[in-house]
């Protein structure tokens, strides 16, 4: 069995999908691995490391995919990268599927099977696979530095022979995973944090750490939270009740790290312009929502402005911004998927198709979509088409 680790080709994107400590871990259970050559530098892996951990570096795409069995990935590959992948190979990665689904149906055309790690349950038995959990605690550690050096002051109080400096105040709106490790990480630091967020559970978790937790506690609130673990979208009039509160907060706060996000829809807005212009000069916004249209109404997806001398950082890619760190999480999670997938005795692939972390993240098998979110009209008609072709 061969494994094919590829250079991304996503714009931005620093990480990669196997580091040489997983490739490693590849080697030793009787997997062939070929790295495509440079493939770990934005993480700052070399190929001398992939090399001396037993992959076989390749020149191009091409010869890193020859004979693959498995390609893991970081973003979903362009597919005209893909060419001469062999029919039926599988394709492991974080696949953003939502406003994608073209792009899907090319990779399908390949006649891959595809797994989407985004999809992973969220239980015990899968934490070791939960990717969005691995490279959001990385984001939430990330927005806090970002935040800190565009602050450009001291983030604890200072006490010294010359004066007193006051810690800075930090916002964390939202209180996930990446949340959560932005408020463990301001306090480390020595700021004032506070948080909020929709979910009912969230409060002890943001007490815990040591931060004042900031919401509007009526009867919705304690409603706001679905079954799997998500904030839920709330009525416009708790909106209302929450932006007035918030925005009395925000005015007084030095640094706001913004963090909702609801699966395949855009982010939705907790920060708007009037708010930001109630901020302090030299105030700092970190939009961690940059990638669905950010939770701050000025947020420029890539970019850092200024607006009234308020500075917001709209980064798409946090994680990629600690690349190295990232990838280590990210291939310890791709390792720990492929382990149920493969057969050490046999040295092959052993996929059971009733185990309920294949069902919940394969997308494609064999080139046709089994994914429920995948099957709609547009997209059953380029799997029919595929169908007749292949008989």
């Amino acid at each position: 069995m061969k494994v094919a680790i590829l250079r991304e080709t996503k714009s931005g994107e620093a990480r990669v999908s196997a580091t040489p400590e997983t490739v490693k871990k590849l080697v030793d259970i009787g997997i062939a691995v070929s790295v495509e050559r440079g493939a770990g530098e934005g993480a700052k892996f070399p190929d001398i490391e992939y090399k001396n951990s037993g992959a076989k570096i390749c020149a191009s795409a091409d010869a890193t995919l020859k004979g693959a069995d498995v390609i893991l990935t970081v973003y979903r590959p362009k597919p005209a990268s893909l060419v001469g992948v062999k029919e039926g190979a599988i394709l492991i990665g974080m696949m953003d599927i939502f406003g994608n689904e073209n792009e899907i149906s090319s990779l399908a055309k390949k006649g891959l099977t595809i797994f989407a790690m985004e999809f992973m349950p969220r239980i015990t038995r899968a934490q070791t696979m939960d990717v969005l959990s691995s490279q959001a605690n990385l984001a939430g550690y990330q927005a806090v530095i970002e935040g800190a050096v565009a602050f450009d002051r001291a983030l604890p109080m200072m006490m010294t022979a010359a004066g007193t400096i006051h810690p800075a105040k930090i916002f964390i709106m939202g209180a996930g995973v990446a949340g959560l490790q932005a408020i463990a990480t301001a306090r480390r630091l020595g700021a004032i944090v506070s948080a909020n967020d929709v979910r009912p559970a969230a409060k002890e978790q943001v007490e815990s750490l040591g931060a004042k937790f900031i919401a509007v506690e009526n009867e919705e609130f304690k409603q706001a939270e679905t079954t799997g673990g998500y904030a839920k979208a709330m009525s416009k009039e708790y909106q209302k009740l929450q932006a007035e509160l918030v925005a009395k907060h925000i005015a007084k706060q030095d640094i706001v790290i913004t963090t909702a996000l609801i699966p395949g829809k855009d982010a939705p807005i907790l920060v708007d312009k009037k708010m930001v212009e109630t901020m302090k000069p030299g105030s700092v916004i970190v939009d961690l929502a940059a990638e669905r249209g950010g939770n701050c109404t000025l947020t420029k997806k890539d970019k850092i402005i200024t607006h009234k001398e308020v500075i917001i950082i709209g980064y798409s890619n946090m994680p990629a911004r600690i690349a190295k760190s990232a990838s280590s999480l990210y291939a310890r999670n791709l390792f720990a998927f492929l382990e149920i997938l493969y057969d050490r005795e046999k040295r092959q692939l052993n996929i059971d198709w009733q185990d309920e972390l294949i069902t919940a993240t394969a997308l494609v098998k064999n080139g046709e979509f089994v994914h429920e979110l995948l099957k709609k009209p547009t997209i059953k008609k380029v799997t029919a088409k595929k169908s007749k072709r292949s008989k």
